[in-house]
């Protein structure tokens, strides 16, 4: 009897410690306590505390891209603050355009102006319905978000801002993006159901966990 208890302790002490070793423990406890639609993925968390970043997957030619940018960014900076931090990648999916649009973002983002780039891009596309091809157009852009022609052509023709576009698909199918916009908050909290209401679930589920810590 007593070996038959001992070796029957030993092997339950044994199954205890495989189940602790296997257990991403971790990660669990980190969205555990998250509301909302969401999905995580396996990738490292960039989460600083009380503080969300917002990476947005997004095609320039995508009319509900167009739309978030538009409706949703707005309302999740004024509610969240400083607390967000909103970024987009450039992430094609239109068949049938070229790429100028992704580098014009780009080079923009070299020279701090990419925010500024962002928006009058969206407003070209799908308000003006201007093509970017035109060099004439390109450059009355490139002057209105406040940037030197020739330094910024200079950038584009480096091939710089093309490889720049390439590793953001490369991040985006990482993570295995199926269409555009797709949130990730933090670096692995992937939410396609990108409507305000969910959005604002979701990060404020992540800055109330802060608090309790």
């Amino acid at each position: 009897m007593r070996r038959h208890g001992l070796r029957l302790a030993t092997t339950v002490a044994l199954l205890g410690a495989l189940l602790t070793l296997g257990a991403p423990a971790s990660t669990q406890a980190g969205t555990a306590a998250l509301k909302g639609k969401f999905e995580e993925v396996k990738e490292p968390s960039t989460h600083q505390p009380g503080k969300v970043k917002l990476t947005e997957f997004a095609d320039f030619y995508c009319p509900h891209c167009h739309r978030f940018e538009q409706e949703a960014v707005p309302i999740l900076e004024k509610e969240f603050g400083k607390s967000l931090e909103v970024t987009m990648v450039g992430f094609p999916v239109m068949p049938g355009k070229l790429p100028t649009a992704f580098e014009m973002y780009e080079q923009a983002k070299t020279m701090g102006k990419g925010n500024e780039m962002k928006r009058v891009l969206f407003r070209t596309i799908h308000k003006d319905k201007t093509h970017l091809l035109d060099r004439v157009i390109r450059e009355s852009l490139i002057r209105e978000v406040g940037l030197d022609v020739k330094t910024f052509e200079e950038g584009l023709a480096s091939g710089k801002p093309l490889k720049a576009v390439d590793l953001g698909k490369e991040w985006g199918m990482k993570v295995n993006v199926q269409q555009t916009p797709t949130v990730l908050l933090d670096g692995n909290i992937k939410i396609e159901t990108i409507d305000p209401d969910n959005l604002r679930v979701v990060i404020r589920s992540i800055l109330d966990a802060d608090k309790k810590k």
